[in-house]
């Protein structure tokens, strides 16, 4: 299949694909063209900004008591592999294709344009929702802190009102609001703000490893595997239930060395987050060089941290006794410091507002690459005459994800950011091992490994852990993925650039 200029046409033109050359040769155009002022520090700075947050603060105590006991740091060692080997493809793709849009730009360039589609509108729904539920968790901690200083918000204004019927979360609101501005007034500015705030959150982080060693008890991690726990017969037809136990009849583990393994889809949603440093590579000045450094260096970062971390918390604190809520805090209460406890909460409340903030960077460059490659409407592929940003996708997308932070509570759509992200990295590492088949001439500044090995365990890897999520996700997940089928059928099959769509510039 020869692939010109212009791409390839597949079946019904539904899978043609955009080349490499193309992709690249439309980040040139003036109207499109983001200015370019990052370097390999601000994306792992980015990285991290947005890996380290709900998972560490949260997820650790969850885990440790009721799924993997002490071995949790086995399990954020394991999640952690897993996401190495998607780390890896993203960065051959990153590098060969400098370009927004992060998986979604890959699958263009590789599956084809429907699967493009397709995985950028699960991109969006990802990160939106992600963003909504990290800056309702963001607005309980400054209420925490406020509460501590004696000041109450409203129940209307704070999101829990049951009496009056109505519930606004203010702080989350405002801060989704706040947070789109910084992202309209440029990337460098956003790189200055996050490099602020990851500093404070990476100072706490390792307050809590160095201040925490000093606390640690041998005993509290007798036993380090806990025998695993009898959690009744497979099967069943409870759609809550993780979609391996519906299809085969298998239970996931409450402890014992399965439990690891259920421990590490869990804490998955820890490391969400470092392939949006690829969404940035439009906007990075050497992008061959310093895209795998981000994502790579970002993975290695936050995997040691983590380690550390639940290795000392679970030795401060017996698992059984682990706060499910603040883990981190409640340990270092447990012992008697309050001090260290409020300086977490602080760190917490913090660490959680760069997440929103690259999670909103992520959804408004997926969103802008879509557009430009006329999938949706064009005027939100213009960028600001002075800032050189996608102004209107930010502003449309920071709206919409505000809206949905003040006036939803959607703890249990929060596996919805799992299952995107892993559909994602499959993506990814098919894509790999296509464009190596269909292109073997691209220049790749980064090579991964024994291909297609280690793609295909990458895809096997993310498909179990995408097994361990519930099957009302998964049936979530279906309905969002359909109507976003739809949408392009009606809409950006007809209208893409590739298409010759009214979008599409004369030659």
């Amino acid at each position: 299949m020869s692939q010109g200029k212009t791409g390839t046409r597949g079946p019904g033109g539904v899978l043609r694909t955009k080349t490499v050359e193309q992709s690249i040769s439309d980040t040139e155009e003036p109207d499109h063209r983001l200015s370019k002022s990052l370097s390999a520090f601000d994306l792992m700075v980015f990285g991290v900004g947005v890996v380290i947050g709900t998972g560490i603060f949260v997820l650790t105590g969850a885990v440790a008591k009721e799924t993997a006991g002490p071995a949790v740091a086995v399990s954020f060692a394991v999640s952690g592999l897993v996401c190495a080997l998607a780390a890896i493809c993203y960065a051959e793709f990153a590098s060969t294709v400098p370009v927004a849009g992060s998986a979604y730009t890959f699958a263009y360039a590789s599956l084809g344009e429907l699967p493009a589609w397709i995985i950028g509108w699960d991109l969006m729904l990802e990160l939106a929702l992600g963003c909504a539920v990290v800056a309702v968790g963001w607005s309980g901690y400054i209420r925490s802190l406020l509460d501590n200083a004696g000041w109450q918000l409203p129940e209307a204004l704070a999101g829990t009102s049951e009496q009056t019927g109505f519930a606004f979360d203010l702080l989350a609101f405002l801060l989704v609001l706040t947070l789109t501005a910084v992202l309209v007034a440029g990337m460098k500015l956003s790189a200055r703000v996050t490099s602020v705030i990851v500093a404070v959150k990476v100072a706490v982080v390792l307050i809590v490893i160095v201040v925490g060693a000093f606390f640690i008890r041998a005993e509290n991690y007798d036993p380090f595997v806990p025998p695993a726990r009898d959690t009744g017969s497979g099967g069943g037809a409870d759609i809550g239930a993780p979609l391996v136990q519906l299809l085969f009849g298998y239970t996931p583990s409450t402890f014992g060395l399965m439990g690891i393994f259920t421990g590490a889809a869990i804490v998955f949603f820890a490391y969400i987050g470092f392939d949006i440093v690829a969404t940035a590579a439009e906007e990075t000045r050497n992008p061959q060089r310093d895209l795998p450094r981000g994502i790579l260096g970002t993975l290695a970062v936050t995997t040691v941290l983590y380690i550390a971390v639940s290795i000392v918390v679970t030795g401060m604190q017996k698992y059984t006794e682990l706060s499910v809520d603040a883990p981190l805090a409640d340990a270092f209460k447990a012992t008697g410091h309050p001090f260290w406890a409020g300086l977490i909460s602080f760190g917490a409340a913090v660490g959680l507002t760069t997440v929103c903030m690259i999670m909103l960077l992520g959804q408004t460059r997926v969103f802008f690459a879509m557009s430009r490659d006329g999938l949706l409407p064009k005027t939100f592929s213009q960028v600001h005459p002075r800032f050189r940003t996608p102004y209107r996708s930010t502003i449309l997308l920071g709206v919409t994800a505000a809206v949905i932070a003040g006036f939803t509570s959607i703890s249990e759509l929060a596996e919805l950011v799992n299952i995107g992200t892993l559909f994602a990295f499959v993506v990814t590492a098919l894509g790999v091992i296509i464009l190596r088949r269909t292109r073997p001439d691209l220049p790749r500044s980064f090579r991964t490994p024994l291909v297609p090995l280690l793609p295909v365990v990458s895809v096997l890897a993310s498909g179990w852990l995408m097994l361990n999520l519930s099957g009302e996700t998964w049936l979530r997940f279906v309905v969002w993925m359909a109507a976003g089928a739809l949408l392009y059928f009606l809409y950006g099959r007809r209208r893409s650039r590739l298409h010759g769509g009214a979008d599409r510039p004369a030659a």
